[in-house]
């Protein structure tokens, strides 16, 4: 009990939470060169290529999910069919999932790992996260959709986009967050407002879903995607992860419902398909009330164990970097200067500072 109690000390220290953007942005910076060299390789082999950046990628994200699961020790429970669980990682799939907690996108990287595709992952994500550091450059490199939210400029490129995944040769999950951003009080509010003009049933749990993403996605993936996984996340007992909690190695419970619902049942005809999406998010509502009244949702429960790979490689690249950082800094020390001294702390805040920036853009994507 004591070790614990020290240990849960140690990891609310500032100094281990630099060393962590420390680690995350110097190893992303090393990963996103070596995508850079893969450049050379596309033109003559497109599917290796792609094999290996799905590798490099997966040594930049699966550290964000050391963080969750290691590091944070946040539980992650599944309710979902047992007929569809042996398929889960097995298939091409549009896993359609809720935007309401900070940490939501962490929890779905999450699940993607213990089910052998978070390498591979796909995103619909705003144009502007292309240009960030790390994440928004290994996205580059895997082929992420990115578009502007302005549909006419956005349709050509986002249809290409998604035609050119049709030869994948991993297999991958598509993360949708159809509400387009964080469920706040306020959006809500202006989201119902929209709903009531247009004659739509109001939610009460989450925003009014941007349908013409979700339908064009669906549209050019068939044929490649077997299946929409609607996806609900919550955590017990009413707690709002944050990404600060997390570093300060606060558990969390992570409860998603998932339904795995055959593509070829879903509306061809974009009006349908978009009165199909709404109809989904209104039971995802209920969902939602279910699990604020009872405290679960329904259908069996199990827990997919967690991988190694994600630790293994977040211990890697500590046992890389950390080294040699403090002999640098010991050096820096020991140098006497206090300009230097200072400049050194300033670059350490500054890098920390910058890795919870770039997680933060990712989160509020």
């Amino acid at each position: 009990m004591i070790k614990m109690g020290i240990l849960q000390v140690l990891k609310t220290q500032l100094l281990c939470h630099l060393i962590i953007c420390y680690v995350f942005l110097v190893s992303g910076f090393i990963i996103n060169l070596l995508q850079l060299c893969t450049l050379p390789l596309w033109p003559i082999n497109k599917q290796l290529a792609r094999k290996i950046n799905c590798r490099l990628g997966y040594s930049i994200s699966s550290q964000l999910v050391a963080l969750l699961e290691w590091w944070s020790g946040t539980e992650c429970t599944l309710y979902t069919d047992p007929e569809s669980y042996p398929l889960y990682g097995k298939e091409n799939a549009i896993v359609v999932l809720n935007h309401n907690f900070e940490i939501d996108f962490m929890t779905g990287w999450t699940f993607c790992e213990r089910f052998g595709v978070l390498g591979s992952s796909k995103v619909l994500a705003k144009k502007e996260l292309s240009y960030v550091p790390v994440i928004g450059w290994m996205w580059y490199f895997l082929e992420i959709v990115f578009c502007k939210r302005k549909w006419e400029e956005d349709r050509k490129t986002v249809v290409q986009s998604l035609r050119n995944l049709q030869d994948y040769p991993e297999n991958f999950w598509f993360l949708l967050h159809c509400e387009g951003t964080r469920f706040t009080e306020k959006k809500h509010k202006i989201s119902m407002e929209v709903a009531e003009k247009k004659g739509l049933p109001k939610l009460k749990y989450h925003l009014l879903p941007r349908t013409k993403g979700f339908c064009v996605t669906a549209q050019n993936l068939r044929g490649k995607v077997t299946a929409v996984y609607d996806s609900t996340l919550n955590f017990r007992n009413n707690e709002m992860p944050t990404l600060l909690g997390v570093l300060n190695g606060k558990k969390y419970h992570a409860d998603l419902y998932v339904r795995r619902i055959p593509l070829e049942t879903i509306p061809e005809d974009e009006s349908e398909c978009a009165a199909w999406l709404h109809k989904l998010y209104q039971e995802k509502d209920e969902f939602q009330e279910h699990y604020r009244q009872t405290g679960r949702f329904p259908g069996p429960i199990t827990s997919p164990p967690r991988r190694p790979w994600a630790l293994l490689n977040w211990l890697f690249w500590v046992c890389l970097l950390v080294y040699p950082l403090c002999m640098l800094l010991l050096q820096m020390l020991l140098s006497g200067s206090t300009f230097t001294v200072f400049c050194t702390c300033v670059f350490c805040l500054a890098g920390g500072q910058l890795g919870a920036i770039a997680c933060q853009l990712v989160s509020a994507g």
